[in-house]
């Protein structure tokens, strides 16, 4: 299907767009960047300006294709498919990667995904939620009204972070975390119902979840319905940072 793009909306050389996308009045979106299908993209967005770092090219992207130089123009954006991205978001450009999002995201009214975030699929980030640099949120996380992440946090899948909590070291795959700073404060127990565990599967991951214990040696990661499965393992599979 035809993109419908509004005639007040910029799109800059160097932006490449998928099928069937909606993008609003008085949006900017400037290379390099890539687009998915399907997208609803609101008015007064703004998608590919430089990332927020002093030492870094800030070219006028808007005016002039990007010239291939990635310490020029950035190290790109790319947005995948079947997102909802509502009025004044910011993505920036990567400075050493490509900033990432993927699919069936909800980005809220005046959230910021900041430069070389990687932000996976199905993510819900709340209204004035700010990120800093380098931050990787997993699938299925949602931030709250107001969160702020220090660079460099990770947010396990299915996390839950509070309303106006800041966020400085890494929250765990289905927890919930709240405060200034963030803690802990338990399990998203009803996510992980959501995605049908009763309640002696969550029993026996809760030590796992709340990092005292390793995954149970029973075999319950294999058990999990698939894209759990999945994502557990992948998590207990991360790379850990010890300092």
């Amino acid at each position: 299907m035809v993109n419908r793009i509004h005639p007040t909306a910029v799109i800059g050389e160097g932006v490449e767009l998928g099928d069937d996308n909606v993008i609003g009045p008085f949006t900017v979106v400037v290379g390099p960047t890539r687009i998915g299908d399907g997208n609803w993209i609101g008015p007064h967005v703004t998608i590919g300006t430089p990332g927020e770092d002093r030492g870094r090219e800030h070219p006028a992207a808007w005016e002039s294709a990007p010239n291939g130089d990635p310490d020029h123009d950035g190290h790109g954006v790319v947005i995948g498919s079947r997102n909802r991205i509502r009025e004044y978001v910011s993505v920036h450009q990567g400075t050493w990667r490509t900033t990432t999002i993927g699919d069936g995201g909800y980005f809220l009214r005046g959230s910021h995904i900041a430069h070389d975030c990687l932000v996976e699929d199905a993510v819900t980030v709340a209204s004035n939620v700010i990120t800093g640099g380098h931050c990787h949120i997993w699938s299925g996380a949602n931030l709250g009204m107001g969160a702020i992440l220090h660079q460099r946090v990770v947010i396990g899948p299915g996390a839950m972070v509070g309303m106006s909590s800041a966020v400085r070291k890494e929250v765990g795959a289905f927890t919930i975390a709240v405060g200034n700073p963030a803690r802990v404060t338990g399990v998203n127990t009803v996510g992980l119902s959501r995605r049908g565990l009763d309640e002696a599967a969550i029993e026996a991951l809760g030590p796992w979840l709340k990092g005292k214990a390793g995954l149970p040696e029973d075999g319950l990661a294999d058990r999990l319905p698939g894209d759990l499965s999945t994502l557990v393992k992948a998590w207990d599979a991360r790379p850990r940072d010890d300092h």
